[in-house]
């Protein structure tokens, strides 16, 4: 048996499998090995296992062995193994070490790297890797590098004709599941005479 993998919040007494003995008598189920710390219960005579407590991401998969046995013989018995995974939830958002950067740009720099963001993320896996972009593109003068977190001018600026202060909001999206998680930074750039 192998179930459809459970969240890691799975609340406790949910429904994880149903084992079913081919047998003319009635079967007794019990679990008989494999499920150390205690993580699941079956029912003795349905065959219904459930969660019995809360699920710890670092001790899965669990295989343990479900037993039927004939209810007036003990000596009659099947085995079989069930393995259960759990999945691991995009519990964090990634988080930038300051939520505001201010950087300086001289004037007439031709197209140069600015500043690198580097967000981190408490999650592993999928949900803990993280993508760069910008939210306001203001006017396509930035670009952003968006393996590396690397912010970068596209044109130089000229100090007397332009603004001398530039907001970019950059965010760091990881890829979640279920859903994807963004932190934000708000870099302010100014230009130098």
């Amino acid at each position: 048996y192998h179930p459809a993998p459970l969240s890691e919040k799975t609340p406790i007494d949910s429904f994880v499998v149903e084992i079913s003995a081919l047998y003319k008598l009635p079967v007794n189920y019990s679990i008989t090995s494999g499920d150390e710390k205690g993580y699941f219960i079956i029912h003795s005579s349905n065959g219904i296992v459930r969660t019995r407590k809360n699920l710890e991401l670092e001790d899965f998969p669990v295989n343990f062995k479900v037993r039927a046995t004939d209810s007036s013989n003990a000596a009659i018995f099947n085995e079989v193994e069930v393995k259960v995974e759990v999945i691991d939830e995009n519990d964090f958002p990634p988080v930038f070490p300051s939520s505001l950067l201010e950087e300086s740009l001289p004037e007439n720099s031709p197209a140069t790297q600015i500043v690198q963001l580097q967000a981190q993320d408490s999650d592993t896996g999928r949900n803990g890797l993280l993508t760069y972009g910008i939210l306001n593109g203001q006017g396509l003068k930035f670009r952003i590098n968006e393996t590396t977190g690397i912010l970068y001018s596209t044109a130089p600026f000229d100090y007397e004709e332009e603004p001398t202060e530039y907001q970019v909001v950059v965010y760091a999206e990881d890829d979640g599941i279920p859903e994807k998680k963004r932190g934000y930074c708000t870099v302010v750039i100014k230009i130098t005479d």
